[in-house]
């Protein structure tokens, strides 16, 4: 597992074979057939522990006192943690596995404090609409600034503008109406 763990860390899936892996670990394709069921059972058991790992990685962000720096604090993380990990991002989002937002967060899922986040926003009137929505658009947002990263699309001061801008409107389009103030009004004489 560590050597599978390592070659998905430094280099891309698709060049990574059984039979690499097995020389690597010191022992047979056998071996790694019996173990994993082929690669994509392995790929799938890397897939575990980097969701695990994004996982640790998210819930160490310090809880804010307002939601809303909670999520811009989470959103650096999940950033951070996908151009660090490249290549286990990639296992988790590069089509090797599928995508299918839903009402159900598990214990150890990486979105759960993010959903909490969101909730809590929700729940103070910063944001308002559909906890799984606003998670949903996020997440999106994320994925597509770090997976442009990724590819050399953006980077740099280029990277940086998008990502703080990005962030901003999708928090700003998911905000609370503020009520309207009433107007000053000029006090009416007394009779």
């Amino acid at each position: 597992m560590a050597c599978a763990t390592e070659m998905f860390t430094t280099r891309p899936q698709e060049s990574v074979t059984v039979r690499a892996l097995a020389t690597a670990a010191g022992t047979s394709t056998a071996a790694v057939y019996t173990l994993f069921n082929g690669k994509d059972g392995l790929v799938s058991e890397v897939r575990d522990q980097a969701v695990a790992g994004l996982f640790q990685h998210l819930t160490a962000v310090p809880r804010a006192e307002n939601a809303l720096k909670d999520l811009d604090a989470l959103a650096a993380a999940y950033r951070h943690w996908g151009r660090e990990h490249r290549h286990l991002y990639t296992v988790l989002f590069g089509g090797a596995q599928s995508f299918a937002p839903s009402t159900r967060v598990g214990d150890h899922d990486p979105v759960r404090p993010l959903v909490a986040a969101i909730d809590r926003a929700v729940a103070d009137h910063l944001l308002t609409g559909d906890t799984t929505r606003i998670a949903v658009s996020l997440w999106v947002a994320l994925h597509g600034l770090v997976t442009l990263e990724l590819t050399g699309s953006l980077n740099g001061a280029a990277a940086d503008i998008a990502f703080r801008s990005t962030i901003d409107v999708i928090l700003r389009g998911w905000a609370a109406p503020v009520p309207p103030t009433a107007p000053d009004r000029p006090h009416s004489p007394t009779a």
